[in-house]
């Protein structure tokens, strides 16, 4: 069955929910916020069980707690998750909600701007022994940059730390393990975190930290933010069960669990939501063949379905409409990376 973009977009203006119906309006179909539709969204969106749910739950001083099941950590963690869903659907800065559980967040940062381990509530575990990880200031800045604080110079000295983290062939590291920052050495990189072409570049550390910058205003183009995606981009791997996990993640269909596994899992369509915001085009052979092959995926409905939750396939299809068809085929775009097939654990070969 050959849909239209049009037909496509009715079957997700068809979902019971309000956040995603005004998303559609507003990122796909280019709906002018003083459109009476538009209106009528903007006010029925409070009531979007996705949302009403974080607004009842928040805390008088703005932070969240952590459910145990699906958010598993402490209060800082379950704040930039209840901050990113808010950023995704469309909520920023103007919101009371928001506002609260950005200063939150911002009450926890550090002198040198970043945000510390112990500020989440955990202690111990894989985070043992490391004076640094990339991650624990780039998941709470992307909460940031994705309600609109960006810009705030307090997410810039966030910004300023983590870009001094990075290493020089453009990657992030596990981090820093074995003492403090200035005599420890670079942690280990696991074979399923291991980028192709960097010795102690880590996908997970590099994902978290390229997220934030790509939702900066004016970050998202720099030459820091085009090498950390040629290096996710090198990674040559389809693994079509995990497109629209983060999606998931965010809409809460899926647990979020983790540290340095925060994305252990491959997602295609969150590398593609990245090409869109960071300027990759389509002329560059590797991310025309990833769209050709996220495009073989859609369903005989035009329809993307992400089948261990099926209930967030609208969702997930819009995040990839989105993507798509932001995707420009020409663009100052360079890519140097060479394609590397992905393996975790290569084969060593026998000394005998």
């Amino acid at each position: 069955m050959n849909l239209t973009l049009s037909s496509r977009v009715a079957l997700l203006l068809a979902d019971p929910s309000p956040c995603l119906r005004l998303l559609v309006l507003r990122e796909l179909l280019g709906y002018p916020d003083d459109d009476p539709e538009v209106q009528e969204l903007l006010e029925a969106r409070e009531r979007d069980p996705l949302v009403r749910d974080l607004f009842e739950r928040q805390a008088d001083d703005g932070a969240w707690e952590a459910d145990g099941r699906l958010w598993q950590g402490g209060r800082q963690r379950a704040t930039h998750l209840a901050l990113m869903r808010l950023g995704y659907v469309g909520f920023d800065t103007t919101h009371p909600a928001v506002q609260r559980g950005a200063e939150y967040l911002f009450s926890l940062q550090q002198d040198d701007g970043s945000w510390s381990f112990a500020s989440d509530g955990t202690e111990g575990g894989e985070r043992e022994g490391y004076a640094m990880v990339p991650l624990q200031t780039a998941l709470p800045l992307r909460a940031l940059a994705m309600c609109g604080y960006g810009s705030d110079p307090r997410a810039e000295r966030a910004y300023t730390w983590l870009l001094a983290k990075r290493l020089d062939d453009g990657a992030w590291p596990t981090g820093i393990a074995g003492g403090t920052e200035e005599s420890g050495v670079y942690g280990y990189v696991a074979g399923y975190r291991r980028l192709a072409h960097s010795r102690w570049g880590c996908r997970s550390n590099t994902t978290g930290s390229l997220l934030c910058l790509a939702h900066h205003p004016e970050r998202r183009n720099s030459p820091e933010v085009r090498r950390a995606l040629d290096l996710l981009l090198g990674r040559e791997t389809r693994e079509a069960q995990n497109v629209g996990l983060e999606v998931a993640r965010l809409m809460g269909a899926e647990p979020t669990r983790g540290f340095f596994t925060f994305f252990a899992r491959f997602d295609l369509a969150l590398l593609l939501d990245l090409c869109w915001r960071v300027g990759a085009t389509t002329g560059d052979a590797r991310v025309a063949d990833l769209v050709e092959f996220v495009t073989g995926l859609r369903g005989e409905y035009g329809l993307w379905a992400y089948p261990a939750q099926p209930q967030i396939s609208r969702w997930v299809t819009f995040d990839l409409l989105r993507s798509l068809s932001r995707l420009q085929a020409e663009g100052d775009w360079t890519g140097t990376e060479p394609r590397t097939p992905f393996q975790p654990y290569p084969a060593r070969r026998k000394r005998f």
